[in-house]
């Protein structure tokens, strides 16, 4: 089982020095694949859904897995009269280094969300985690779907010498059948009464994901997601209510529960017009969570709920050949980003990415390199490429896209120089 100390020690690249080495070099001098990020756009998407979030009248919980730095969990968490505090993490390596990067420390962050069904290897760990950040008034949850699960927590405790709760959203199913167990499951009220009556768990509330709203294409197929995201968790927390008047914990849970919705589409839905447009009655107080907003894609803009003024991120390649007449649809050129720098990740739009500026679209990609091929605007147009050319690809899915790469590029207002340089948390 990796250790505490192992999440902190993990070797990182050590950011003076590419700041030293890149920092105010042009990106046409940089080496390809490079994943540049415009860090004006990405504070602007911050500040649209710390504002929506807001305007819905719900706090915010971001989630740092597409990013996974700390300059962007500031952005996306402080932006002037805007505060929030709370953030959702894949791996325990982003909350432990969440934690590294003084966030905690300095109170930018308060309360970390594992954001997976809490598995028995990471309990250990999720324990030193909490011990960490309860120093500084933080608090670590956790997730939870299954009987067991409240079985192992319940024999960790017991193992401790003063036995604690925590904190947990339950998480529900509303049809996505990713995590989380249905409220129409003969299992669910069972395993209600089970968590209430737990000693080491006090149910913080629900949670639900909208993975599934990535196939609207417009605000109002979005606002229909979050409509049913919203219902899921309030159906949930109102089964729940009389279980826990009727449990022998009851004096112990004091406040609401905290129904937690969203998806990047849903959350961009979520405002002013569609929370009073919510006419049921909530059975607690609203969280809005979502992670890939600050960065976009291919597969949100195909949403039409971001345009492409929206999306911060794009991968430099540089054309190495190219074959006139080779296509069906004309000439091909080959590029230096393969699928470990763009990810295999489709899209509704199709393709692997388009490129910035120019009528081209990525569509086939080996290990290390892609080919490029026209769209009918290069066709109709003669919009050739060049070799040695380096050409911008927007990417279907800016989470695994960024990924692959071991640091990112910073530029500000669609600048040509690089102006930062930040490094994400690798590993699990």
């Amino acid at each position: 089982m990796q250790t505490r100390t192992a999440y902190a020690l993990a070797a990182l690249p050590q950011k003076d020095v590419l700041t030293k080495q890149f920092v105010g070099k042009p990106l046409a001098g940089l080496r390809t694949p490079a994943l540049v990020i415009d860090r004006t756009i990405f504070q602007s998407n911050c500040v649209r859904m710390l504002e929506n979030a807001a305007g819905w009248g719900a706090t915010l919980r971001s989630h740092l897995k597409t990013h996974k730095t700390a300059e962007g969990t500031r952005l996306q968490l402080v932006e002037g009269e805007y505060r929030a505090h709370a953030v959702v993490v894949s791996t325990l390596m982003e909350a432990w280094q969440v934690v590294q990067a003084g966030l905690v420390k300095d109170g930018t962050v308060k309360d970390i969300l594992y954001g997976l069904p809490v598995g028995l290897n990471k309990v250990a760990d999720l324990s030193d985690l909490w011990d960490e950040v309860a120093k500084d008034g933080a608090v670590v949850r956790l997730m939870v779907d299954h009987p067991d699960q409240i079985r192992f927590l319940e024999a960790y405790e017991k193992s401790r010498a003063s036995p604690r709760k925590w904190s947990v959203f339950v998480k529900i199913d509303g049809g996505q059948r990713r995590a989380g167990m249905p409220t129409a499951s003969e299992r669910f009220v069972p395993f209600l009464k089970a968590l209430f009556d737990s000693q080491a768990i006090s149910v913080y509330g629900f949670y639900i994901h909208a993975g599934n709203s990535y196939a609207s294409t417009s605000a109002s197929d979005a606002a229909s997601f979050l409509s049913a995201e919203v219902h899921a968790v309030n159906d949930a927390a109102a089964i729940a209510l009389p279980i826990l008047s009727a449990s022998s914990n009851a004096g112990a849970h004091t406040q609401p529960f905290v129904l937690s919705v969203g998806s990047t589409p849903t959350a961009h839905a979520a405002t002013a017009e569609t929370r009073a447009a919510l006419s049921t009655l909530l059975h607690g107080t609203l969280e809005l969570h979502a992670g890939n907003y600050p960065m976009n894609d291919l597969q949100q803009k195909h949403t039409s709920l971001v345009s492409s003024e929206h999306i911060a991120q794009r991968v430099l390649a540089t054309v190495v050949s190219y074959y006139p007449g080779r296509g069906a649809d004309g000439d091909e050129a080959l590029c230096d980003a393969g699928c470990i720098a763009m990810s295999k990740d489709t899209g509704p739009s199709g393709g692997f990415g388009d490129v910035r500026g120019k009528p081209w679209r990525l569509t086939r990609m080996s290990q290390e390199h892609g080919i490029l091929t026209p769209t009918a605007g290069a066709r109709e147009g003669g919009v050739t490429l060049r070799l040695g050319e380096m050409v911008e690809i927007v990417g279907q899915h800016a989470c695994l896209i960024a990924a692959a790469h071991p640091w990112y590029y910073i530029v500000e207002d669609e600048g040509q120089t690089v102006v930062d340089v930040w490094i994400p948390w690798k590993g699990w």
